[in-house]
């Protein structure tokens, strides 16, 4: 048997951070069995699909690497088919025409209400004659499910799973105006893509024992279920927007790399042992449903933060610098050199694309006075500007203008006047960078060259020496 999963969102709004983890727990275990993954997009709900929403989850998959094996599957397309199936489990005798009026429907909810249960439809016309329809009702099609016994799931994460059939009233499978309802479609474009395996979040779990009463009634092998627990927030609520329950195409502005997001989605739910960065093709040689665990994972920014720097450092440094282009605009050519041959050293602080775009602005243009960061204004007085105009001086007769060399020259200045290399290293990072905090000076130095590094060290010590 091959194997083919599928992911099946509803266009009505963005590809948010849940959808992109069943998605991704689809692909892999495609991947890991040598199967097939397919898109479905449920756009059945012509009232709420929009063609933007489709982009939306389809640009979210492409940005994660998630591409479908074959085309996608639109589920509105197929309408006459859903239409069919029921038409013909009605032929059968497996399906029936209700006639229930709204107000029959309301008081049914009513009574269920008062009675502290949920609503079911209490079977009314299921062996009842359609010659005693009332005029001017349009039917629905209902399925005949079981009324007695249990139905057992054997769910791929939750283990077997019970339901009494009694619970299971008689389903709608089209509606009074001949459309296919949620749960017909469902099964019949699973069937007839051929689907193995339904991989979705517990929240269908319920659902899954009425799609299952349907496969049964149309004669069609049930596929494998395995239902993923939801992801809570850090304190243990439903995630909601306050804890990152937000569109992928989010986590991309604020600076999240494809690949962090894949390996921090994998490890929420899943796990292989104590690993915790797992790169692509390890995940799918080791992903498989039983290492799914059973309760609700708990989103947690820092732990991606810290995923996501480890992919910054190992990211190509071309790659990055064409990403912090995208954020700060369109680069000159200079800045895009100097961003680039100082990108080892920006990578290693940042964690984010964003961070590393602010970290990186010194090389794009000089520090204006005076600084807007109130600790590097702070390093640059009267005493330092004499120290920064004896250092310009020093280095403009410094012919090796490389890092190493740099640093080695300044520590021997610094101890011929019996200082610590810290007393010229912290007022020289103000200068080049108009901030207290950033990569090694002499790197810095480096990477902006000797004319710049000394235009820049020199307009800070004139501005120090006025204050």
């Amino acid at each position: 048997m091959t194997v083919v999963t599928r992911f099946a969102p509803s266009p009505t709004g963005f590809l948010h951070i849940g959808g992109a983890r069943t998605a991704l727990f689809n692909w892999l275990y495609a991947q890991h069995h040598g199967g097939r993954y397919l898109l479905r997009i449920e756009d059945t709900d012509r009232a709420r699909s929009t063609q933007e929403a489709i982009d939306a989850i389809l640009d979210g998959l492409n940005w994660l690497d998630l591409p479908p094996d074959g085309d996608v599957v639109f589920q509105s397309q197929n309408a006459a088919r859903h239409a069919a199936v029921a038409n013909d489990l009605l032929a059968q005798g497996k399906a029936y025409r209700c006639y229930c009026t709204p107000e029959e429907l309301h008081e049914m909810r009513e009574t269920a209400k008062a009675e502290g249960r949920p609503m079911r439809y209490d079977g009314r016309w299921r062996d009842r004659d359609p010659a005693e329809a009332p005029d001017g009702v349009d039917p629905v099609i209902r399925l005949k499910m079981p009324q007695s016994g249990e139905t057992t799931l054997q769910d791929q994460v939750q283990g077997d799973v019970t339901i009494a059939n009694a619970q299971l009233d008689d389903m709608v499978l089209l509606r009074s105006d001949g459309t296919p309802t949620y749960m017909l479609s469902v099964v019949v474009d699973d069937h007839d893509m051929g689907v193995t395996h339904v991989i979705r979040g517990d929240d269908h779990l319920t659902n899954a024992f009425r799609q299952h009463q349907l496969f049964l009634a149309c004669g069609w092998d049930s596929p494998t279920f395995a239902h993923i627990p939801l992801i809570h927030g850090p304190d243990g609520a439903k995630l909601s927007k306050r804890h990152g329950a937000l569109g992928v195409d989010a986590y991309r502005e604020m600076g999240y790399l494809p690949e962090a997001i894949f390996n921090y989605l994998l490890r929420l739910g899943w796990a292989h042992g104590d690993e915790e960065i797992i790169a692509r093709e390890q995940a799918v040689a080791w992903f498989d449903l039983p290492a799914v665990g059973k309760s609700p994972s708990r989103f947690d920014f820092a732990k991606l933060e810290h995923v996501n720097g480890h992919y910054m450092r190992e990211a190509d440094n071309e790659r990055l610098t064409g990403l912090v282009g995208d954020l700060i605009g369109p680069l000159e050519s200079n800045a895009r050199t100097r961003i680039s041959a100082g990108m080892n050293g920006l990578k290693e602080r940042a964690k984010t694309v964003r961070q590393l775009a602010e970290s990186a602005e010194f090389y794009t243009a000089r520090p204006t006075f005076p600084l807007e960061a109130p600790k590097a204004a702070k390093l640059l007085t009267a005493e330092t500007a004499v120290l920064l105009q004896d250092a310009a001086q020093h280095l403009e007769s410094f012919a090796d203008w490389s890092d190493e060399p740099l640093q080695d020259t300044m520590r021997d200045w610094t101890e011929a006047r019996g200082l610590g290399l810290g007393k010229i290293a912290q007022p020289l990072r103000a200068a080049l960078t108009g901030s207290n905090i950033s990569p090694s000076v002499f790197e810095i130095l480096a990477v902006l060259g000797k004319d710049e590094s000394l235009a820049r060290i020199r307009a800070a010590a004139d501005w120090a020496s006025s204050r």
